[in-house]
């Protein structure tokens, strides 16, 4: 297993992240299920994407490419959903989490953080170009091993500069 570190930055205001988090739910259409939502917390789905990132290393290791490849989406696909959650917005569709990245890349880009709104997107394409090989099964494993280092990266950097603040969950 690999441990991932994020240069320290200055998070973004919550109210901006807040803000991208709405509009992308907007622009997803996914709407607020309330009965559903209660149980949805950011620890909650940051557990997640460590248990998806644990599994993933563990998965590559016995050779199960299937598996880690879609394991490294999990643990992207949950990192989006706890930022979103921290700031106010329950994700329910995999559009909603595709809207979020792009807001969070934008927010980014906007700031004139170029390299962090390219890592993400770029990231965030090689996430679900891993989603796509569970079925395939088509990438050999060096390329599913960069691949989940880039998730990894962008997940520790997603938690970096957007929140919630569980960095610890990337020393292991």
């Amino acid at each position: 297993m690999t441990t991932t570190t994020v240069a320290a930055a200055a998070p973004y205001p919550n109210p901006d992240i807040a803000a991208a988090v709405a509009r992308a739910l907007r622009n997803a259409n996914d709407r607020p299920n309330p009965e559903l939502d209660a149980a949805r917390s950011p620890r909650k789905y940051a557990a997640m994407a460590q248990d998806f990132r644990n599994s993933a290393w563990q998965h590559l290791e016995s050779g199960d490419l299937p598996q880690a490849s879609n394991k490294a989406w999990g643990m992207v696909a949950e990192t989006v959903k706890a930022v979103s959650a921290q700031h106010g917005g329950i994700i329910h569709t995999h559009r909603s989490i595709a809207e979020v990245v792009a807001q969070l890349r934008r927010l980014a880009a906007d700031a004139g953080d170029m390299d962090t709104a390219r890592q993400i997107g770029a990231a965030f394409l090689i996430a679900g170009k891993l989603h796509i090989n569970f079925y395939e099964d088509e990438l050999p494993h060096d390329i599913i091993l960069d691949g989940l280092m880039m998730c990894e990266e962008m997940s520790a950097r997603l938690y970096a500069l957007f929140g919630p603040d569980y960095a610890a969950y990337w020393q292991h």
